[in-house]
């Protein structure tokens, strides 16, 4: 297998620390997003969809989704399970992956993508070009705002995510929440007690296992 990644970005990160917690490791290349490698005829030729990360199989298959690569990972490397023991874990895991994935990453995403300045002409992900949208960034804050309320009522009923054992969805929180920090400085107002708490934990849980 080989790998094809940013560890910076929020998607590589969601599968890097996956892979931290289980000991994974594969042959990995960083690609260069300051130098636009990712749009490169040579890297498209390999990964047409000119997204990060994707991962190679060994028989020429190729992922694009983080959530493929983590069950394809966790099918060969069950031990310390990140997508749930039982069917009930496994779907609430992936339940909470989606929505995630249309609560707040989207948010987030909206108003990096409509706002910042390197990404001018190209708001979306992709070979495709499109313009920004303000209304997008301003409508991907409120959303924003919203799930974050509605997370910390979530974990105010139980220790982390997706149940009481830390699991990809708490994985999926922590890069989410990281990726507010730092591309659009946003954060957890401090009122929401619950779901910070449920940071620290999850952060504690992480560490744990290095």
């Amino acid at each position: 297998m080989k790998l094809y990644t940013f560890d910076p970005a929020p998607n590589p990160q969601r599968l890097k620390l996956f892979m931290e917690y289980k000991a994974i490791s594969i042959d990995t290349h960083q690609v260069d997003f300051q130098g636009q490698e990712q749009r490169s005829d040579e890297y498209l030729a390999i990964i047409p969809t000119g997204t990060v990360p994707a991962l190679v199989l060994d028989n020429g298959d190729i992922l694009t989704s983080v959530v493929a690569m983590t069950h394809y990972l966790e099918a060969l490397y069950p031990e310390r399970p990140l997508l749930g023991s039982t069917p009930e874990e496994k779907a609430a895991v992936l339940d909470w992956n989606h929505r995630l994935f249309t609560e707040v990453f989207r948010a987030v995403a909206d108003v990096f993508r409509n706002t910042s300045p390197g990404f001018e002409g190209r708001a979306l992900p992709g070979t495709q070009n499109y313009a920004q949208i303000p209304e997008l960034a301003e409508r991907g804050a409120h959303q924003l705002q919203h799930a974050f309320g509605v997370l910390n009522g979530e974990l105010s009923e139980r220790d982390f995510l997706a149940g009481s054992t830390f699991s990809m969805a708490d994985i999926d929180l922590l890069a989410l929440l990281h990726f507010a920090g730092w591309s659009i400085k946003t954060k957890p107002y401090d009122s929401l007690e619950h779901l910070l708490a449920w940071q620290q934990r999850a952060q504690a849980a992480l560490e744990q296992s290095n």
